[in-house]
C-alpha cells in the first residue's frame, strides 16, 4: 500500500492560501494593481512567485496589468491577474479580447460586497462571450476552486473568474494546499513560444480567427461560431452546485459565495427546529445550474434569494423557477463604512429573521427593514 503523504494544515489568511493555490496549479505570471480588498493577494504572490520561478508585476493600472497576463498566456504560460470589480472594469475589452482569442487567463474578482454578479457573468466587453465564474463559499474552498480554474481555464481555453470577496481574502481559516486530482490536459500546441520561428509553421493568438500566411484558418465568422459551439459545451459540463434540505421544503432559500456560508447555518438550524426549508448555492455563477435551482425548488411553495446587492442574480433565480412560485428578494445593501459588504445584514439572527417571515408569511409577507450601518 502506498502511503499518503498530507499537506500540513496550517492558519493562512484567504489571500495568501489562494495565492498558495494558484502557485501550486502552476501559475507562474501574475500581473496586478493595488486596489482593496485584492492588495494583499497581489502582496503574497508578489513575495511567493519568485520563489518557485514566476514573476509578479505591479502594473501601473489595470490596463496593463492585464495586458501583461496577456502577453504570457499567448506563449503558453499559465497566468491571471484581478483586481477588485472596479478595476476589472477597466480589462473589460480585453477580457473580450482574450476569450474570443482563446487564451485561459485567470481573473480573480476579490469583490466588495456581490454587486458585481452582473459583471462576472454577464461582462462588460463586446461580442458574444463569456467567462466560467466560480464563487468559494470559504478559504478551504477557495484553495480547491482557485487550482479548478486554472484546470478549467487550460481544458476549454477560455477565462475562468473566481469571485471572492472582502471576508474570504481577509479571514482566517486552517488549511492545507494540497494539489487537485485533474485529468491530464494536451500540450499547447498553439502557444507562440517561439519555437516554430523559421519552419514556416509559425503561429498566431488572435480573436480574428486569422492564420499565418499560407496556413488555413477559419475566418472570422466561423471561428466566431466555433467559439458559440464550445460555450454550448461549458454550459452543459461545468455546472456546479449545493443543495440541501430541498426534498419537502416549503420555502428554498437561494445564496451564494461566503453569504451562502451565513444562510447555510441559518437554514440547517431552521430543520433542526422543524421548520420546512431548503438551501440551494450554486458554485459556478456561469454556466448557472438553472436545472439544479429549478428541481431543488419544484415543491416549494415559495423561493427566496440572499444576496449583498439589490438583486442581480434573482435574475437568473426567476429563469431557473419560471414561475412555478413567487419568488422574493430577502437580501440587500448592506455594508460597512468603507463599502466592503460587511454590514448588519450579514448576521446570522438577521438572516432568520427575514428567512422566517418569508416561510411563514409566504411572498406577500413584509420582511423586516434592512439594518443599517449608522456609521456607513
Amino acid at each position: 500500500m502506498t502511503a499518503v503523504v498530507t499537506a500540513e494544515r496550517r492558519l493562512m489568511e484567504g489571500s495568501e492560501a489562494m495565492a498558495e493555490a494558484a502557485i501550486a496549479a502552476g501559475c507562474r505570471f501574475f500581473a496586478g494593481y493595488p486596489m482593496t480588498p485584492f492588495t494583499e493577494l497581489l502582496e503574497h504572490l508578489a513575495k511567493k512567485l519568485p520563489e518557485v520561478g514566476g514573476v509578479c508585476i505591479n502594473a501601473e493600472s489595470e490596463l496593463e496589468a492585464v495586458g501583461m497576463a496577456w502577453g504570457a498566456l499567448a506563449t503558453g504560460a499559465r497566468a491571471a491577474t484581478g483586481s477588485t470589480g472596479q478595476g476589472l472594469s477597466l480589462m473589460q475589452e480585453s477580457f473580450s479580447e482574450i476569450t474570443l482569442a482563446e487564451l485561459p487567463l485567470v481573473v480573480f474578482n476579490m469583490a466588495r460586497g456581490q454587486q458585481d454578479y452582473f459583471q462576472a457573468t454577464r461582462g462588460g466587453g463586446h461580442g458574444d462571450y463569456r467567462h466560467i465564474v466560480l464563487a468559494p463559499l470559504d478559504i478551504t474552498e477557495a484553495v480547491e476552486l482557485t487550482q479548478l480554474a486554472f484546470h478549467l481555464a487550460d481544458k476549454w481555453r477560455n477565462p475562468v473568474l473566481v469571485y471572492g470577496d472582502y471576508l474570504l481574502a481577509h479571514t482566517y481559516e486552517a488549511v492545507s494546499i494540497e494539489p487537485i486530482d485533474v485529468p491530464s490536459l494536451p500540450a499547447k500546441e498553439w502557444a507562440v513560444d517561439g519555437s516554430a520561428g523559421g519552419t514556416g509553421d509559425s503561429r498566431l493568438v488572435t480573436p480574428l480567427g486569422l492564420g499565418k500566411h499560407g496556413h488555413e484558418a477559419p475566418g472570422i465568422e466561423r471561428h466566431l461560431r466555433n467559439i458559440t459551439a464550445k460555450l454550448g459545451e461549458i454550459e452543459r459540463e461545468e455546472q456546479r452546485v449545493e443543495t440541501a434540505f430541498c426534498d419537502d421544503a416549503e420555502t428554498v432559500v437561494v445564496a451564494f459565495g461566503t453569504p451562502a456560508k451565513f444562510v447555510r447555518y441559518v437554514v440547517g438550524q431552521l430543520r433542526a427546529e422543524g421548520e420546512r426549508v431548503g438551501f440551494v448555492r450554486p458554485i459556478s455563477l456561469w454556466p448557472y445550474p438553472h436545472a439544479a435551482v429549478a428541481d431543488a425548488t419544484a415543491g416549494a411553495t415559495t423561493v427566496g434569494v440572499f444576496e449583498l446587492c439589490a438583486g442581480q442574480m434573482i435574475d437568473d433565480v426567476r429563469l431557473a423557477v419560471l414561475g412555478r412560485a413567487p419568488i422574493v428578494g430577502i437580501g440587500g445593501i448592506s455594508t460597512d463604512g468603507s463599502g466592503f459588504g460587511v454590514g448588519p445584514l450579514l448576521d446570522a439572527d438577521v438572516i432568520r429573521e427575514r428567512v422566517l417571515v418569508l416561510h411563514r408569511g409566504g411572498a406577500g409577507a413584509e420582511l423586516p427593514p434592512l439594518p443599517v450601518n449608522e456609521r456607513g
